[in-house]
């Protein structure tokens, strides 16, 4: 019969009737009839599918109101799991969910309850054959003493899931074995459900309640559309084992945990495992929208939580405007402030004022009285005649034009697919199949969702966590693998990794936890990347008691506490994140605390955008900075680093606020059109802007306090080495102060400080302030230019050294000073009042100088 006959929406009704022999009979009558059949995907196939009480729906547990892409495929998926297989079946490409259950011709059905024909589970298996059927009628089925499964069987509730109870321990002895349709519960005399150390078991849309699974290896298992009320799994040492759209509700303890490194000694099943593994992950890299956590999130890579500060900057006649997450190519071009003598430059103030917030960090009351939304024009020195020039033009047309440009090309974040072409460990980790692969699951409202340690291995994706005390725990040498997964409202951290553990924490969706989304800690070593970790009640990131890892392309926002918080000689990696909108610092460096902080977006943060505070010691390089809404960079008591490269740009305190009590490098950065000084030096304890201490909340940093006593972990060093020189005098050099609401360089200081080679232009006030310097500050080689009022200003009782600068153009005095110290081979040149005014009783040697 054609099909053109009749209009294809009368056979699509007519099919619509068929069962299910009857549509496969029909699709082989010829290709017309096939696509026909194909045809009834969201009619017949949806009945069937959702029709069998035996199936669940196929997005179960976390979507079961979204479609999945095909009802048919579906539907073949759950049939051919509840088939068997024969010892001899070697076709395994009809379905990626094969039942792995081997079955012999001539099996029989045996019933089991009232009116069947054995009153217990245990009289039908001593009566059973290999591959028998065993149906358990419907009620309650208790055994009053364990059972030992010596035959391959399948054990099948009859009627809809809950019309089947089993009380029972079982131990398994026989190669293989299927069991679906029940409802498990632990007999009287033991939590034990279920047991095997050999053979193969699979479990298909089951309940458990109340009770434990135990795999051993080289045993292993398949648990497919399950659930457990207030019961766990525990697997030691198996190879190989897939847990997939299940359900954990009301754990006492870990819901699953994972013990011992995957066993060598494997089974039969463990090959068929590994084919069914990679055939799921082959479908799981293109992640649905509608399915997945991670996914769902349009453009979620670049959507902050709110609205964002935007700051425009006009270069000649080219505009372009800054988004703090997604625009930094735009800033980045625009920020660069091209000093050489013989150009004009205009830059324009934000275009939205936001109300400034009070800072614990820095004298953030000051505001400069200049700030307006009209475009200012600099006008820019004339052609000089000394080597102070020189210095401008390389630091100005070379150092800052290349450094801009390379940041412009590395800051974008990367995409997973990116990372994983760039980096062959985390591809590895991604592609491994060992120890444990859980996928599509749902942990909730217990106390934990997986734990992993003593070597122990585990692979989870595209699940849920929610609601429980915490979501992973990994430690002692063991590894997890975290792809796509959604992580919430767990009341301590959601990810804590300890004791050498390892593995790779990718593109998941970390928000809303009471403690830190990740917590690293005592020689952990993870690679995180790609995940957005957002709105938790502290940090988001802490690495603290010799931890590391690899912290790359992570989106980090809206947490209360610092983005990535990093302390007790923790020293990660930290590279390529964007970290912004937090209510406290960007980065925090704290109790001797280190890293490698290169090439990340910081941005508006409302504490300082890095926050460098008690033996911090960071390298902090090649990082944008900006539009925060207190200071930019902060090293507060006894804070060290290398702060280098850097673009430190448009935020509402100073660029850069330092105590003089610390000890940081700052090198090399361009720091300009923050709203007070570009950099700011005070000797006077803050204590009210002191860093908190304890953002890992309950996980208490006793054990890391206690052995951060002095000297730093040797491996560390080795992995992360400081690559600078070492200092004892804070050292400011070669920088590119400019723009700045008021001075470019404000100095309270009490300690002997060294500020050389620097730009200093244009800045709201003065070029350099040096108000109180009890001890040596040092003024050598800087070029200081066009700066609002004065050049440099010394106070009474200063000590200073002012040595080869140029002093060109300001809108004042050159120099004027009342402190005592040298005046010597500057040129102070083409300034609007005098070159050099020294006031009262001012003790200065002069001698050299050009005015």
């Amino acid at each position: 019969m054609e099909v053109g006959v009749l209009p294809v929406e009368l056979w699509q009704l007519i099919f619509s009737y068929l069962h299910l022999p009857d549509l496969g009979r029909c699709s082989l009558v010829c290709r017309a009839w096939s696509e026909l059949v194909l045809s009834l995907d969201r009619t017949r196939w949806r009945q069937l599918c959702l029709g069998c009480l035996q199936h669940r729906h196929p997005n179960w547990p976390n979507h079961p109101g979204v479609e999945p892409p095909s009802w048919r495929e579906a539907f073949k998926q759950h049939y051919l799991a509840s088939k068997t297989w024969s010892k001899t079946t070697q076709d395994l490409e009809s379905s990626n969910c094969l039942s792995l259950f081997r079955r012999r011709k001539g099996w029989r059905r045996l019933c089991v309850g009232v009116g069947g024909e054995f009153g217990s589970l245990r009289a039908a298996l001593a009566a059973a054959s290999p591959y028998d059927r065993l149906v358990l009628l419907p009620g309650v089925h208790e055994e009053q003493s364990e059972v030992l499964l010596k035959v391959p069987v399948e054990v099948v509730g009859q009627g809809k899931l809950g019309d089947v109870a089993l009380l029972a321990s079982i131990d398994q002895h026989c190669p293989t074995a299927r069991l679906s349709n029940v409802v498990f519960m632990p007999a009287r005399f033991t939590s034990l459900l279920y047991k095997t150390t050999s053979g193969y078991v699979q479990f298909d849309n089951c309940n458990f309640e109340g009770g434990q699974l135990q795999i051993h290896a080289p045993g292993t298992c398949q648990v497919k559309f399950c659930t457990f009320s207030q019961s766990s799994i525990h697997l030691r040492s198996v190879a190989l084992c897939i847990l997939e759209h299940c359900e954990f509700t009301g754990s006492e303890n870990a819901s699953v945990t994972v013990e011992g490194c995957p066993s060598s000694d494997r089974n039969w099943a463990c090959k068929h495992l590994a084919v069914l593994a990679k055939s799921c992950a082959a479908s799981l890299r293109q992640p649905d929208p509608a399915i997945c956590p991670v996914a769902k999130w349009d453009g979620w890579r670049e959507s902050p939580l709110r609205p964002v500060r935007t700051c425009e900057i006009v270069v000649g006649e080219e505009r372009s405007s800054f988004l703090s997450a997604a625009g930094a190519q735009a800033l980045l071009g625009s920020a660069q402030e091209d000093t050489e003598f013989g150009e004009n430059l205009r830059a324009a103030k934000e275009e939205e004022e936001y109300p400034a917030l009070d800072s614990n960090s820095s004298d953030s009351d000051l505001r400069s009285d200049d700030e307006e939304d009209a475009q200012v024009a600099y006008k820019v020195p004339c052609q000089a005649h000394s080597p102070r020039h020189t210095l401008a033009d390389v630091m100005d047309s070379k150092l800052q034009s290349n450094r801009l440009h390379a940041l412009q090309r590395d800051l974008k974040l990367k995409s997973l697919q990116q990372e994983l072409q760039q980096d062959k460990e985390a591809q590895s980790l991604a592609n491994s199949l060992q120890g444990c692969i859980i996928r599509q699951c749902l942990f909730r409202d217990g106390k934990g969702g997986i734990f992993i340690y003593s070597r122990g291995q585990a692979k989870v994706e595209g699940s849920i966590f929610r609601d429980l005390t915490y979501a992973v725990r990994c430690i002692q040498n063991s590894k997890v693998i975290m792809l796509r997964n959604d992580i919430h409202h767990c009341k301590a951290s959601g990810i804590f990794l300890r004791l050498l553990a390892g593995g790779l924490i990718a593109d998941n969706n970390i928000h809303s936890n009471c403690e830190a989304g990740v917590d690293i800690r005592k020689g952990a070593n993870p690679l995180v990347l790609c995940n957005k970790i957002h709105s938790g009640l502290r940090s988001g990131i802490v690495v603290a008691g010799n931890g590391k890892g690899i912290i790359r392309s992570n989106q980090i926002c809206g947490n209360k506490e610092a983005g990535i918080y990093i302390l007790y000689n923790g020293n990660p990696a930290v590279s390529g994140n964007h970290i912004f909108q937090g209510l406290a610092a960007g980065i925090a460096v704290n109790e001797n605390g280190r890293g490698q902080i290169t090439g990340n977006i910081i941005c508006e943060n409302q504490w300082g955008g890095a926050d460098i505070r008690h033996g911090g010691d960071p390298v902090l390089r090649n990082n944008l900075i900006s539009c925060g809404y207190s200071d930019g960079v902060v090293v507060g008591e006894r804070g060290k680093g290398l702060i280098e490269g850097n673009v430190i740009y448009g935020n509402k305190g100073c660029g850069v606020w330092m105590m003089s009590s610390s000890l940081p490098h700052l090198i090399n950065n361009q720091i300009s059109h923050n709203s007070i000084y570009g950099v700011a030096v005070f000797c006077h304890k803050d204590n009210a802007g002191d860093y908190p201490l304890g953002q890992g909340g309950s996980e208490s940093f006793q054990e890391e306090r206690e052995g951060a006593g002095g000297e730093n972990d040797a491996d560390s060093e080795e992995e992360y080495p400081a690559a600078r020189r070492p200092i004892s005098v804070a050292l400011v050099e070669l920088n590119s102060i400019n723009h700045n609401g008021a001075a470019g360089l404000h100095v309270k200081s009490s300690e002997v400080l060294n500020i050389i080679a620097n730009v200093i232009h244009a800045n709201g006030d003065g070029g350099v302030a040096v108000l109180q310097s009890s001890q040596l500050t040092r003024i050598a080689n800087n070029s200081i230019s066009c700066n609002s009022r004065g050049g440099v200003l010394v106070e009474a009782d200063c000590q200073v050294e002012l040595r080869g600068n140029g002093i060109y153009e300001n809108s004042s005095h050159g120099i004027v000073s009342k402190g005592e110290g040298v005046i010597a081979e500057n040129d102070i040149i083409g300034n609007h009042r005098c070159g050099l005014q020294l006031l009262q009783a001012a003790d200065m040697k002069v001698c050299s100088a050009v005015s």
